[in-house]
């Protein structure tokens, strides 16, 4: 694969300015309203801060993942649209470079599978053949559907199998595979639900208690068996919060 060409990795995310903003933003204030519930200090922002970091971690990856199903969902789009101009008697390669339009038409020129469709085009410019470009478009997703079709195109067209029926096909099974994951969402959403009203639910008790008693809290604070306390409180909560997102990704994964 060529170096000139721009390749976008999947695993790894990518911001934009307003996005990454409002992501420090919100790792900033999850440590300072810790650092204000757990210890009434400004200063504990500063060790807290880790906290504010495996956040942000957090955040990426649940950006890498949306990133990664919006993909998904596109290319989909994208080989429905490569399997017509194939039975309307375009080669492959041109139906790959042509579908750009109706996935512009659908999504727009800043969407992920415009650019990569862009990259196929340019790719095959200099001599790059599509099998290759569709292969390092699956590495780069991190996804099974796009690895299977890129496996399944890369036979199919050295075998000289029927490109549309196949293509068509595997297009409807990655639909319903997207379909099927949907469906989990939707499941589990209740239960998200549930799990963020019970992560912030510890905040609303202090918050109403300490505005209902003045001075309730006070011997929790400022002294040393007080933040010995708050630490082992605030440990069991930060284990709370990790373990609760991932019980839901592998009931997520389970169900899939």
């Amino acid at each position: 694969m060529s170096a000139s060409l721009t390749r976008r990795d999947y695993h790894k995310c990518r911001w934009k300015p307003k996005e990454l903003a409002v992501a420090v933003g919100k790792s900033v204030l999850v440590v300072a309203l810790l650092a204000y519930f757990f210890y009434r200090s400004v200063w504990a922002m500063l060790p807290l801060s880790v906290i504010g970091v495996l956040f942000f971690r957090m955040e990426s990856e649940r950006r890498i993942e949306t990133t990664r199903e919006e993909l998904i969902g596109e290319f989909k789009e994208c080989i429905l649209s490569v399997a017509a101009s194939l039975k309307a008697g375009y080669a492959v390669e041109n139906a790959f470079v042509e579908s750009r339009n109706d996935m512009r038409l659908l999504y727009g020129e800043e969407s992920v599978i415009y650019a990569e469709l862009e990259h196929i085009r340019r790719g095959m410019v200099i001599n790059i053949t599509l099998e290759e470009l569709l292969s390092d478009l699956a590495v780069r997703s991190g996804s099974d559907d796009i690895v299977q079709f890129a496996q399944v195109f890369a036979i199919a067209k050295k075998s000289g199998g029927r490109l549309p029926d196949i293509i068509q096909t595997t297009a409807e099974m990655i639909g319903r595979r997207i379909d099927a994951r949907q469906e989990i969402r939707t499941l589990l959403s209740g239960r998200q639900m549930e799990q963020n009203i019970m992560k912030l639910m510890p905040f609303g008790i202090l918050f109403y208690i300490g505005s209902s008693y003045q001075g309730y809290f006070d011997s929790f604070y400022h002294n040393l068996q007080g933040v010995a306390i708050m630490t082992v409180c605030l440990v069991v909560y930060v284990a709370a919060y990790v373990l609760g997102d991932k019980i839901l990704q592998q009931i997520a994964r389970k169900m899939e």
